[in-house]
This record gives C-alpha cells, sequence and structure tokens, in this order.
C-alpha cells in the first residue's frame, strides 16, 4: 500500500492486484496532479479507509486475492463512514460479470486514459 502520508487526504484510491498495473494508473494520475493512495486487494483497502481521511473516488478492480472488488463493494457500503465515496471498476472483464455490481461508472480495460481522466476529475 502507499500514500504520501495516511494523515492527508488523497483524490484517488487504486485497488488493484496487478504491480504494473497499480504503479502505472497512479503514476498516471500523479502526473495529472491527483494524489494518489492504493492497495492491493480490498482488505487493504479497507485497512486504509479506516485509518485515513476518505479519498473523494476510488478506482477498484473486481478479481483481487484476498478480498475480491466485489466483497469490497459489499463491506464499503455496509459502513456508513465510507459508503458514499464514489467507485470507479476498472476491469478486463466482459458486460455480464460487471453489472453484478454496484458501482458509479465500470470501464474496461484497455482504459482510455481521457475518459478516465474525466470522470474522476467529476467526483474530484
Amino acid at each position: 500500500m502507499s500514500s504520501p502520508n495516511p494523515s492527508e487526504p488523497v483524490n484517488v484510491l487504486i485497488i488493484e492486484d496487478d504491480d504494473g498495473a497499480r504503479e502505472a494508473l497512479s503514476d498516471c494520475l500523479e502526473m495529472e496532479g491527483f494524489s494518489v493512495a492504493s492497495a492491493r486487494n480490498g482488505k487493504e483497502a479497507l485497512d486504509y479507509l479506516h485509518h485515513a481521511p476518505p479519498p473523494q473516488v476510488i478506482l477498484l478492480d473486481l478479481f483481487m486475492p484476498v478480498m475480491t472488488g466485489w466483497e469490497f463493494r459489499d463491506a464499503q457500503k455496509k459502513e456508513a463512514a465510507i459508503a458514499d465515496i464514489p467507485v470507479v471498476v476498472v476491469t478486463a472483464f466482459s458486460a455480464g460479470i460487471t453489472r453484478q455490481i454496484d458501482a458509479n461508472v465500470v470501464m474496461h480495460k484497455p482504459l482510455d486514459l481521457d475518459r478516465l481522466l474525466n470522470v474522476i476529475r467529476g467526483y474530484c
């Protein structure tokens, strides 16, 4: 997990188990001026959210070890303090699979970076 400083608010929390994808997203967002924190799975993300100011938006992968995106989303919705943080699902899987998750936006890989940035700016 990475964060500028756990006591400082971040714009975007990236929850992604693939190190390369997580780092590339983080680098891209930071170059655009966003403050970013990241987690390798839903459990790490929940731990982060319990100890840091909430981000303005969450980028969420679905298939991860320890706690999947679906499990994270179920847990998030049960906690009033974090339930309303917007979630953008970023996945390589088909629309049939992603219809099963309650998210503000679902984006499929490969990502349209301009669209992703516009979506994030809409929440930040």
